[in-house]
């Protein structure tokens, strides 16, 4: 007897966005497949308030109780309204609702607010709906989750080093990928509504010109970070896709919100097509392009600065053309929600590979760290039922496994301590401030003192992250220790508690006289926080 295939799982996002409030709803197959039911936007002043002002104001913040009032009625159509609080973990956000799952997500908008818990809770008090701001490494990493297939199904965008970039409200996005791996990834405060008001503020010189003057500032310092081996230019966003619908030969389905996906079509918009809209553009206000496109004027107001930081960022890079690709945030929103939030074996990936990339810049012993990271995987795999831990929890435990020795770049003397400030300081693709503070502290405790109530960064963070970043350093010691001839010859490890010991085998090790007086040293901090005393044996 075979068993049935599991049925396509309902899923939700709801993407809080500076111009717009998104929703949107998809069956998810059990082979990863997608299928969009449901699509909504609904027009909102977060972003001109926020980038204005500072502060999301009460009419603001009604206007988005009203719309997702209205979000949950259709939610609760498809037996998805929310049913619970998110579930924390580096952007592992997400609600069980009715057998599906649902995400909301506030990205620069909500996020630089200085009244953003004030409308978090007024949002939850009306509509029982918690919204999850995300940071920019979040965004990137979900951004990657939408657009990977789409690169894979154009080989020869696949093989190029493509620079992918979403210039939105406040921020703009930008990845370069190549055969699906990630080889740069930032998130630049230069975004369509932030130059609209910024300009609003200025006097004397035309709005093109001061456009003209941030678009190229910014295209130039983008171009020059990308890898000088980019050769495309992937343009997500609202504003790009309508100029070339408007600009390429009609697609099928027009007149609706083209499929987004990897089974879109490519749409390769010339520059000089781009040029001669924007000439166009600029000759008109905002009120006429809402009337002459049949464009809601929140998307009148930011066409143009949003086409603008496109076409520069193309000409920096030396292009004639771009492609437009029907993908949004919430493609990676859905798949990501439909996964629980766990990170997929090639985002995963990308994220150890950005911290071997920081090691090597900080000029870590990369072998032994490798080591230390494989020692400790072994360790936190088999302790499950002791440590009682997450996924997610496991993955920062690699991480600050591969960077915990990056301090000796400062100097030998208390480098756990420039560790952590190194760590925290740093970008890894895909990984929140949060995680890297977590990371950090596993990093700081992986010799010397013991987490103490006088070590203000520890004591900042709330019980349960606390408890994880102990067991974690405590873990992380042993580890390190298995290695301390830094030969490698530890190749594995086999954990087994016995009474009140932890008995560590290492099999085909017989001279483990370095590693037991290690053992032995890193040992107090698993017994205080384990209860348990360490053994090393050889095998």
């Amino acid at each position: 007897m075979t068993n049935a295939p599991a049925p396509p799982l309902p899923v939700a996002v709801i993407d809080v966005g500076a111009t717009a409030m998104r929703l949107a709803l998809a069956e998810v197959a059990a082979d990863g497949s997608v299928r969009p039911l449901e699509h909504l936007t609904r027009a909102v002043n977060l972003g001109k308030d926020v980038f204005t002002d500072g502060a999301i104001t009460p009419a603001t913040m009604e206007s988005c109780v009203a719309v997702l009032r209205d979000y949950r009625r259709v939610l609760e159509q498809y037996d998805l309204s929310p049913g619970g609080r998110g579930l924390s973990g580096g952007g592992a956000g997400g609600a069980e609702a009715g057998g599906g799952r649902l995400r909301v997500v506030a990205t620069s908008a909500v996020r630089e607010a200085t009244n953003r818990l004030t409308f978090l809770d007024r949002i939850f008090a009306a509509t029982g709906i918690e919204i999850e701001p995300i940071d920019e490494a979040e965004t990137t990493r979900v951004t990657y989750l939408g657009v990977l297939p789409y690169l894979q199904a154009d080989p020869a965008l696949h093989e190029a080093t493509a620079a992918v970039a979403e210039v939105g409200g406040g921020t703009t996005d930008l990845l370069a990928i190549r055969g699906g791996d990630v080889r740069f990834s930032q998130s630049y405060r230069v975004g369509a509504l932030r130059m609209r008001e910024a300009v609003r503020a200025a006097a004397g010189a035309s709005p093109r010109h001061l456009w003209e003057r941030q678009a190229d500032r910014a295209a130039r310092r983008m171009a020059a970070d990308l890898p000088e081996d980019a050769s495309a230019l992937v343009a997500l966003g609202a504003d790009v896709r309508f100029a070339a619908n408007h600009l390429m030969p009609p697609q099928p389905g027009a007149g609706e919100e083209p499929e987004a996906g990897p089974d879109a079509a490519a749409q390769r918009l010339p520059l000089s097509c781009l040029r001669e809209f924007l000439d166009d553009a600029f000759a008109r206000t905002e009120d006429e392009l809402a009337r002459l496109y049949h464009l809601p004027f929140e998307q009148a107001e930011t066409l143009r600065p949003a086409l603008l930081v496109n076409l520069r960022l193309a000409e920096a890079l030396g292009l004639e053309e771009m492609v437009v690709a029907e993908v949004h945030l919430r493609d990676g929103l859905i798949r990501d929600t439909a996964a629980r939030g766990d990170w997929t074996d090639r985002a995963a990936a990308q994220a150890v590979q950005s911290a071997v990339h920081l090691g090597r810049r900080y000029r870590v012993d990369t072998d032994h760290a490798r080591q230390v990271a494989r020692l400790a995987d072994r360790l936190f795999e088999q302790l499950a039922e002791r440590h009682r831990l997450d996924a997610r929890h496991g993955r920062l435990l690699s991480l600050a496994a591969l960077l915990h020795e990056i301090g000796l770049f400062v100097g030998t003397t208390g480098y756990h301590k420039h560790s952590m400030y190194l760590i925290a300081n740093s970008d890894l693709f895909g990984v929140s401030r949060r995680d890297l503070s977590v990371i950090g502290l596993v990093a700081r405790y992986h010799r010397r003192a013991s987490p103490k109530a006088t070590h203000t960064p520890f004591t900042q963070m709330d019980r349960p992250e606390r408890v994880a970043v102990a067991k974690l350093a405590a873990i992380l010691r042993l580890a390190k220790a298995l290695d301390e001839s830094r030969s490698g010859r530890v190749k594995d490890v086999i954990a087994r508690v016995d009474g009140d010991r932890l008995i560590l085998t290492a099999p085909g090790v017989d001279d483990l006289s370095l590693e037991r007086l290690a053992v032995k040293q890193s040992g107090p901090l698993f017994r205080e926080i384990f209860g348990l005393r360490v053994l090393l044996r050889g095998g």
